[in-house]
């Protein structure tokens, strides 16, 4: 442990950089700036805390963002001020809403050179609005005990509150006088030294102590609806016992969807157990690690959107209750067909947030589904015939749709997330990219056991932030997979300059369209003038010139034999972009002609 006593600054910032990584900080993310110097300064000298410099505050804080849900632990962001602090707002926004932990932190001008035409300086205070879990801007530096102290309790307070009761973002802003540089000022150390023992005024912070204790807060009370807290032991009690219920009905459905757990085989285990509980199938989003633990789950259904297209079996599965474990999946079928059937629906999820857009009859179980597999009764049942229709269908229009797929030799989008999900290395991290990738993934991932563990950003849904995100899941992280379109990837080049900075590998599959093919899909592909200027927006970029500007390693893929051969073995370091083109229109065209054709017949 060391304090740097050169300055009062210096000693302030290095109070708070002590205490976060006593706490178990890892990592921070720093941005060039003169205002954050002390910050700057006080991260590079932390033992056990990587400090890694991004230009780009927009890409800094996706890629901090992308470490944060890899590792589900607080990662710091440092700006300087002005401007800077606003660039971080995307990810800000995406972090709040796919519940991932950042500490943000925006230097400032002090109070005296605010509202004065001052350079660089505009108001910081709740900068984000309401986004972050808990802000505040920190008093100014000073060796007073009691501010040291103050700096002390408040940096464990943000650490807290960045994952406790729902992981999310703290904005510190943190003002700063001269001098900004560690210049000595002769006086410092002998007043610390006099005031301060540092091994006492640290005792009880130890590493990993806060962060392990309160990531799991919030699985211990369950909430039934909005009034009465309850116990895990009081659930089993209750009369009538909620979910013992379940096991009365034979016509209710699982839906996991999207979710990003950091045991990923006991989260997809504990699903497993409860289906096979119940006997109810559990309707798998593709964003889910559930499709790739399919040898825990007998009752896994992964062609759900393709067969409720089918109107006919839409009315035939109606379903009487719905367990439904964390958020929606994507399908638009499946949340018209909830909208439209209004079964009894169980929200498993530990957070306090409303996760029914479909506003239907339901019920929030504050608590998660690993701790709901543990404590509801086990009981003899037989699988039901409703059981037995989903789990029919399942295996007849999975072999309808891995047959035509198979049997494409032209370019289609869609079939490189079904490659995907056969030939990924066991457990690899792949980040999906929004609009159609995530889409394909829904339509044609096959269930598998690989491990492989999807991450997304579907908090906001945006395209921003992209390729940073993805890079700052493949840091120190096992060599990782990107499947983007282009225009995603276009969004967020600037990631590009993270490559030097990374400390493993991603392998980007570059769908090319020369467009945003998702427009294609929705109504106003029918309307030319504007569609292809304002939706469609094709840049004609060469991505061969644009990998060589950042000295990325590109290659143009020809056949399928080819992808496959690419990403079978996945190197170690670095990053490389595997480019695929393809026709937008015609894979819409494909597209429209085909998914509902699929459960024709069956």
């Amino acid at each position: 442990m060391s304090i740097d006593l050169r300055n009062t600054n210096s000693a302030c910032a290095s109070i708070l950089v002590e205490t976060w990584r006593r706490l178990g900080l890892n990592t921070a993310v720093i941005c060039p700036g003169s205002r954050s110097t002390p910050l700057t300064i006080a991260f590079l000298q932390a033992s056990e805390v990587e400090a890694i410099s991004v230009l780009d505050e927009r890409s800094a804080a996706f890629f901090a963002l992308g470490i944060a849900k890899q590792t589900s632990k607080p990662v710091v962001v440092v700006v300087t001020s002005g401007t800077a602090g606003v660039n971080c707002y995307p990810a800000i926004v995406e972090a709040r809403e796919s519940r991932v932990p950042l500490i943000v932190l925006t230097a400032d001008r002090p109070p005296e050179l605010r509202h004065c035409h001052s350079g660089q300086t505009i108001d910081q205070l709740k900068l984000f609005g309401s986004y972050p879990n808990w802000q505040a801007e920190l008093a100014l530096p000073s060796l007073e005990i009691s501010t040291l102290r103050y700096l002390r309790q408040t940096a464990i307070y943000a650490w807290e509150r960045a994952l406790y009761p729902v992981p999310g973002v703290i904005h510190l802003n943190i003002p700063f006088r001269d001098p900004l540089a560690p210049i000595p000022d002769g006086n410092n150390s002998e007043f610390i030294s006099s005031q301060l023992e540092l091994e006492d005024f640290f005792a009880g912070i130890e590493t990993g102590s806060r962060a392990d204790a309160h990531l799991s807060l919030p699985t211990t009370p369950v909430r039934v609806g909005l009034s009465k807290l309850l116990t895990s032991q009081e659930i089993s009690g209750l009369n009538p016992p909620l979910p013992v219920s379940w096991q009365q009905l034979e016509r209710g459905i699982i839906i996991a969807g999207i979710a990003q757990p950091q045991n990923p085989r006991e989260y997809c285990g504990a699903i497993a157990q409860l289906a096979k509980t119940v006997k109810f199938p559990v309707l798998a989003e593709g964003l889910s690690p559930a499709r790739n633990y399919a040898e825990l789950n007998p009752y896994l259904i992964s062609t759900y959107d393709l067969i409720l297209r089918q109107p006919q079996l839409a009315d035939k599965l109606k379903p009487d209750v719905v367990i439904q474990i964390g958020e929606l999946p994507t399908s638009k079928e499946l949340r018209s067909w909830l909208d439209r059937t209004q079964p009894q629906r169980w929200i498993v999820d530990p957070s306090d947030q409303n996760l029914d857009p479909l506003h239907g009859k339901t019920t929030h179980l504050r608590l998660c589904v690993e701790q709901l597999a543990q404590i509801y009764p086990t009981k003899p049942k037989l699988p039901s015939d409703y059981l037995q229709l989903w789990c029919d269908l399942e295996t007849k229009v999975r072999g309808v749709v891995d047959g035509a797929i198979a049997n494409l030799n032209q370019p289609f989008e869609g079939k490189v997330a079904w490659m995907l999900s056969q030939i990924l290395p066991p457990g690899t991290p792949l980040f999906i990219a929004n609009s159609m990738p995530v889409r394909d993934v829904e339509f044609f991932w096959m269930p598998s056991n690989s491990g492989v563990r999807p991450f997304v950003n579907r908090g906001a849904n945006g395209i921003d932030g992209t390729l940073s995100t993805a890079l700052g899941i493949a840091h120190h992280n096992q060599s990782s997979v990107m499947l983007t379109g282009d225009l995603a990837l276009l969004h967020d080049t600037n990631g590009f300059l993270i490559g030097k900075k990374l400390k493993g590998h991603l392998t980007i599959v570059l769908i090319n369209n020369n467009g945003g093919g998702i427009f294609e899909m929705l109504p106003i592909s029918q309307f030319e003038p504007p569609f292809e200027e304002f939706f469609a927006t094709p840049q004609d970029i060469d991505f061969a010139c644009l990998c060589q500007t950042y000295g990325v390693e590109h290659e143009l893929i020809a056949t399928w034999e080819d992808l496959q051969q690419r990403l079978e073995f996945i190197p170690a370091r670095g990053i490389r972009v595997l480019e695929l083109r393809t026709n937008r229109k015609a894979d819409a065209r494909w597209r429209q002609a085909n998914l509902a054709k699929f459960v024709q017949g069956i």
